[in-house]
């Protein structure tokens, strides 16, 4: 009898108990990534619905306990999780570079700065600073899944990178509800290596991390579902104004975050910032209460409440919105605090696109609102991918796939004029935080 060639095969794979081992720590901590990304989400809602709930009863409050909290999270943040600061996201860039040690990584991924990272982020919500918790949930989940790397067997086959990788998109994928858009920022983001884009244990990773949360949370999409009857020809003109202005909004946007967070600056708010960086970031807390003040709280906290009420047809504000959060968050992130820009650039997204439809008399506003998410965020992070497959997956219906993907090509193509890339960017600064060796040491 002819000897069956799958046989030796499928013993050799059902034999290994490294390959097991390995596979079931990854899924094990995939999972844990997603429920932690669960209870990030959770905390981080419950923190910004106590902080809408004090503004109310009390309208000053913000002007004190929004600066004294982003005075205390900044002092704690430098003094102990330096690590911590800004949006996560390059910190997992940086740590995926190839001239960083193993022993290094620990310096942007790693537990301690998981959990870290989650208490600031939810104490900034909690301040009413202008924050989301995307990108930092993307370094939460990295540390989580890099933690597994010490109980892997040797020769597992699984890097250190590949980790990160199935870490930092498994964030993306839990916060926003969309296990493609986890992949797709592996790919478009994080990964550098094709080994890393094929391996299907680590793309399974991912996708079990979005299907936890989602098992959780529920299937609805994060902003909810955006509505969108027949689309014709009348699109083009209104549609093509916006994605051009949010290529240049977004470009802007992200110049100017680099521009501040580089610290590089000769004028005197960055010489401020490099000499004093607690008066600064009490003075950026200050600034930013005043403008949620001044708009009636609308500036506050991630945006998430004004998109969705956006989506649901509620007219809200003026044309001031779209401005005045862009402001707000610029003010956030330059205090040094741990804030991520994905749900503040939605949300300015969803209002310049709201803005467009009124300026144009548009009938379809929902249809603007979800092109201008895309654009704005695909601008702001030069990502167009991920951020056409995360606003797709809020879309009810396949009349706008074309033309939000072509939405955030465009606005991303425009970005790239003005602005070098935001998170590559940043994630260079991240690696002069590596210790400088000596010549000494080196010979």
């Amino acid at each position: 009898m002819t000897p069956r060639p799958w046989l030796p095969h499928l013993q050799r794979e059902l034999s290994d108990w490294r390959l097991w081992l390995t596979r079931a720590l990854v899924i094990a901590f995939a999972a844990l990534a997603g429920l932690s990304i669960v209870v990030f989400s959770w905390l981080g809602d419950w923190t910004l619905a106590q902080f809408a709930r004090a503004r109310h009863a009390w309208w000053w409050l913000p002007l004190v306990w929004t600066p004294l909290c982003t005075l205390a999270i900044v002092a704690l943040t430098r003094r102990f999780w330096p690590g911590a600061a800004g949006s996560g996201i390059p910190q997992v860039m940086a740590s995926l570079d190839t001239a960083v040690p193993p022993e290094q990584r620990s310096l942007f991924v790693s537990l301690r700065l998981s959990c870290a990272k989650v208490v600031l982020t939810s104490w900034g919500l909690l301040a009413g600073l202008s924050i989301g918790r995307e990108g930092p949930s993307v370094q939460v989940a990295a540390g989580i899944m890099h933690a597994v790397r010490r109980w892997l067997p040797e020769r597992s086959g699984v890097s250190a990178q590949g980790l990160l990788v199935v870490g930092g998109a498994a964030g993306i994928a839990a916060a926003f509800n969309t296990p493609l858009g986890g992949v797709m920022f592996a790919i478009e983001e994080l990964s550098r290596r094709p080994e890393q884009r094929n391996s299907g244990l680590l793309i399974a990773a991912i996708v079990l991390a979005g299907l936890v949360a989602a098992s959780l949370k529920g299937d609805e999409a994060y902003f909810g579902v955006i509505h969108v009857g027949e689309l014709d020809l009348s699109l083009l003109g209104p549609g093509l104004l916006l994605a051009l202005g949010s290529g240049v909004l977004g470009g802007l946007f992200s110049r100017l975050l680099i521009a501040s967070l580089a610290g590089q600056g000769q004028d005197a708010f960055s010489r401020w910032r490099r000499l004093r960086p607690l008066s600064f970031a009490l003075a950026c807390g200050l600034a930013v209460a005043v403008l949620g003040v001044v708009t009636d709280g609308a500036t506050f906290g991630s945006g998430y409440s004004h998109t969705r009420a956006l989506l649901q047809g509620e007219h809200l504000g003026s044309w001031l919105y779209a401005p005045l959060k862009l402001l707000a968050t610029w003010l956030t992130a330059w205090s040094g605090v741990p804030a991520g820009i994905f749900a503040p650039s939605l949300a300015i997204g969803a209002a310049w696109g709201a803005d467009v439809a009124a300026w144009t008399g548009y009938a379809q506003a929902p249809a603007l609102i979800a092109l201008g998410m895309a654009g704005f965020l695909a601008a702001a992070t030069q990502a167009p991918l991920t951020a056409f497959i995360i606003v797709m997956e809020m879309v009810d219906g396949h009349a706008m796939v074309l033309s939000l993907m072509a939405c955030a090509l465009i606005a991303s193509g425009v970005a790239r004029l003005l602005s070098p890339p935001l998170y590559a960017t940043l994630a260079r600064g991240q690696l002069a935080r590596l210790p400088v060796q000596s010549e000494a040491s080196n010979s």
